[in-house]
């Protein structure tokens, strides 16, 4: 069976040809955006490719799906919020498109991309062909309601206004791939996953589910990120709404596209343009990190606390697989739980890969996140 997976991002739109049975993908294409105006950065294979003029994020949909092979037998999409009745592995109708875009209000970057890519691939291959949806949500719904209610009035609740948590593909596949690295190696059921890329988001895995994560109603909640704010005292929006004239539209586009690194540095949200500034003796942009350092560690703690304890930290996604500098610090940071980093290792890590030192009471590893082989293994799944 073959089975396109569409995986779109906050920065990025990837596309592979994906057997379930398979972990190489038997094709790949990605589209990058947000590093020059107006184009999106095209490798497929592997190999770059001329970039793609944009206006805006959905432009690079039906160009990359135009690329992939034929033999297609259906299509999965990873779809960021499902909300309370989306939590499995679902093919796509018109009732169930029209509850995806119920939720692009909560998941703005996110839903919206995945609708204009769901469209574009009836536009391309045809209104016959199986499409189904994929849920970030759905790894998280396991969460006990205390992790789950907002201590507000009850009346949210009986709302719908909870934690959903998100990145859930992500964690699950890294999460069990952990315990498959670390088979005999001793214990491993009590895991931190740290999902760290233009978005990020931690998520407590224990014996295999999550039971606490950082990001709750929307992605906007918890670490700093790219772009994104990250959890703010809400009395701030409260003063920009009576002091600085500001409605929720401009709110929205400031906290989700000028905060986070890009806000803090002035620089940018990319963490490689942040690291060449601190090169630089950029100020701002060692603000900007120290800030983002502190934000994660004091959340790891959080995911531990939810925990008892902690065997495995993963690093994983842009960031967490391929920023030394970070996982380092951060480690340095978290010593005192028994998180002792190989730094020769670290420097140069072999996805997927242990490097923590032998005698480390806690494991860290750097796993290389694979939503598209699991969003296969979903679809798969729910065509048999």
């Amino acid at each position: 069976m073959k089975i396109l997976v569409l995986n779109g991002g906050s920065s990025s739109l990837k596309a592979t040809l994906r057997d379930p049975d398979q972990r190489a993908p038997l094709w790949s294409a990605q589209a990058d955006w947000g590093r020059e105006a107006g184009t999106a950065e095209l490798r497929v294979n592997g190999e770059s490719r001329p970039p793609i003029r944009i206006q805006r994020p959905a432009d690079v949909v039906r160009p990359v799906i135009e690329l992939a092979p034929g033999g297609v037998d259906a299509v999965g999409h990873r779809v960021v919020h499902g909300g309370q009745s989306l939590q499995k592995t679902t093919r796509i109708t018109a009732e169930v498109e029209a509850e995806i875009r119920k939720y692009a209000e909560f998941a703005p970057e996110h839903n919206r991309l995945e609708l204009d890519a769901i469209e574009a691939v009836e536009a391309t291959l045809g209104s016959a062909m199986p499409q189904f949806a994929v849920f970030d949500t759905a790894f998280h719904s396991t969460m006990p309601e205390a992790a789950r209610v907002y201590p507000g009035p009850f009346a949210w609740w009986e709302q719908g206004i909870r934690r959903f948590g998100f990145h859930g593909i992500s964690h699950q596949y890294v999460s069990r791939r952990a315990v498959e690295m670390l088979a005999g190696r001793g214990e491993a059921a009590r895991l931190v996953t740290c999902h760290i890329g233009n978005g990020a988001s931690l998520a407590a895995v224990l014996d295999g589910k999550s039971i606490d994560t950082t990001m709750g109603f929307t992605p906007l909640e918890g670490l700093m990120m790219g772009t994104r704010s990250g959890t703010l005292d809400p009395g701030i929006l409260i003063y920009l709404v009576r002091h600085g004239g500001h409605d929720a539209a401009e709110i929205d586009h400031l906290l989700n596209n000028e905060s986070g690194l890009k806000g803090t540095s002035g620089i940018s949200g990319d963490m490689r343009d942040i690291l060449q500034a601190i090169g630089q003796g950029d100020e701002r942009a060692r603000l900007a990190f120290d800030v983002y350092v502190h934000r994660m560690c004091r959340e790891i703690g959080g995911m531990v606390a939810s925990l008892g304890g902690i065997d495995v930290l993963v690093f994983t996604a842009g960031i967490g697989e391929n920023c030394p500098e970070l996982r380092e610090s951060v480690c340095e940071r978290l010593a005192f739980l028994g998180i002792h980093l190989d730094r020769e290792r670290n420097a140069a890590p072999q996805l997927d890969a242990d490097i923590s030192l032998p005698d480390s009471p806690a494991r860290v590893l750097v796993i290389r996140t694979d939503e598209d082989w699991e969003i296969a293994r979903a679809v798969a799944a729910a065509t048999s």
